[in-house]
């Protein structure tokens, strides 16, 4: 019998070590930035100007401007400095493009801060300050109107505008918006909204503000995204400010599930600041967002 209770407690034992392996591996974040930005790669297309009308530019010749392209040195647009003993990325803005991760992401949760710096450049010189993280982002860069970016879904990062929505390239998604039939060429997302198809797949163009502003202008800013199969969230300093589900994108005439890819980071035209970049694996939707997602009214 002592034999027994002996066995019957060293097996508890390992369940509950295994348990609290299991536990610790979920919970367990990775960064991703260091001073050598091992994690990504950079991309770059051209100095945009104002008036710019999607197309490729033409030299003075008429010929098409070719993008400056992938890891090119020199441009000091992607950089990172120290900042107290933390490793900080400043990405100039001055030409349009990305810093993004080498390795593709599916089913996770991302966390950084974000910060603005002083500088802004053409065209956005009498605009508000923007970049943003693009995220199950696939395929090459250079394919949204811009000619920067990948295929992606974007969580905006812009003086005002944290956690807006943006469909970049050929993306679609679902967004539950206020008063959609109201305007044809953005809503305003709202937890109890009509569900929406945006960009591809849906009848409106492709993006959505958030719910509320949570900016803290001139501070450090903590932004998260909760990715898991087809929906995302975007949180602006623990706020939840957009969710999405259904994320697709177009591949000739056929919508395919948008569930995993690549992170960028947006050079648009404004310096800015991030740093504590770390992401973790996830099995689910946190459970104080599911409600996010649950019954659907009919406004």
């Amino acid at each position: 019998m002592r034999k027994s209770k002996k066995a019957i407690k060293i097996a508890v034992t390992v369940i509950l070590s295994c348990m609290m392996c299991s536990f610790s591996a979920q919970e367990e974040w990775t960064r991703l930035l260091d001073k050598d930005l091992t994690a990504w790669a950079t991309y770059l297309s051209y100095r945009h100007q104002t008036g710019y009308n999607g197309k490729v530019p033409q030299d003075e010749d008429g010929k098409p401007v070719k993008p400056i392209g992938y890891n090119k040195k020199g441009q000091n647009v992607f950089s990172v400095i120290e900042q107290n003993g933390v490793s900080v990325l400043r990405i100039s803005g001055e030409i349009y493009g990305c810093v993004f991760t080498k390795q593709d992401f599916e089913n996770y949760h991302l966390k950084m801060k974000v910060k603005w710096g002083t500088k802004k450049w053409d065209p956005r010189l009498n605009e508000p300050m923007d970049s943003g993280i693009l995220y199950h982002s696939r395929g090459e860069a250079g394919v949204d109107y811009w000619r920067s970016w990948m295929l992606a879904q974007e969580f905006q990062i812009m003086e005002g505008g944290f956690g807006d929505y943006w469909a970049i390239a050929n993306s679609g998604c679902h967004i539950k918006m206020k008063d959609p039939g109201s305007r044809s060429d953005m809503g305003i997302f709202d937890p109890d909204g009509t569900d929406t198809a945006m960009g591809a797949g849906g009848n409106r163009s492709g993006f959505v503000q958030h719910s509320a502003d949570y900016e803290k202008p001139g501070e450090w800013n903590e932004v998260e995204l909760i990715c898991f199969e087809d929906k995302s969230i975007h949180i602006i300093n623990g706020h939840a400010v957009m969710a999405l589900s259904q994320s697709v994108y177009r591949d000739g005439e056929t919508l395919k599930p948008l569930v995993k890819g690549k992170i960028q980071l947006q050079s648009e035209a404004a310096e800015v600041f991030y740093k504590d970049i770390e992401i973790r694996k996830i099995k689910g939707i946190p459970h104080q967002f599911k409600t996010l997602f649950q019954s659907l009214s009919n406004l």
